[in-house]
């Protein structure tokens, strides 16, 4: 099966518009008990399949333990270098540790061992006509990487930038008060 049909199927089964909303100028969001509506900009109009494509290749639904997983899988593979979608990713990091923290270290051990779709360097059209089989193939790396040390070291900084980035509203808002108490 290709990936494009898997695609359609699963922004079918999970309630998401064709094509990963492009067309919408606005995505939601429930987050704290919240439905958010936030505005889709350009860049994550054009790269929300590719996300959409590591829910597939890792079984994750769209549920904030799927979304912990992927976002933890992506930093791992390096979605950190891609700025600015990365900042979705680090803000998921940190929103799923406190309620997910077990997926989003599952998620960042198996991504020690892929590439991620974004570093494939397909273009959207050579991606989506892949066999799905083909792209389970081209993101497993050679050389399997346990989690050892350094690894440990990498997820704790990321969960500790992830977090700083999740909660620096609070803070903000903490320091605001604050500053009209003194």
């Amino acid at each position: 099966m290709t990936v494009k049909d898997l695609l359609a199927e699963f922004y079918t089964q999970n309630g998401i518009p064709e094509q990963g909303g492009i067309y919408n100028n606005t995505f939601q969001v429930n987050a704290f008990g919240l439905d958010l509506r936030l505005p889709n900009p350009k860049y994550r109009k054009k790269i929300v399949h590719l996300h959409d494509i590591q829910h597939i290749i890792n079984d994750c639904d769209t549920s904030w333990k799927g979304e912990g997983y992927i976002a933890g899988w992506e930093l791992a593979t390096g979605l950190w270098k891609h700025f600015p979608v990365c900042l979705f990713s680090f803000w998921t990091v940190g929103y799923c540790l406190w309620i997910y923290p077990k997926a989003v270290f599952q998620g960042f051990k198996k991504g020690l061992n892929n590439i991620g779709v974004f570093d494939l360097k397909l273009n959207k059209n050579e991606l989506l006509n892949l066999n799905f089989l083909e792209l389970k193939q081209l993101i497993q790396k050679e050389k399997t990487t346990p989690m050892g040390v350094f690894q440990w070291i990498q997820f704790l900084f990321w969960a500790l930038i992830s977090e700083l980035l999740f909660l620096s509203p609070f803070f903000i808002l903490l320091y605001a008060v604050w500053s009209l108490i003194i």
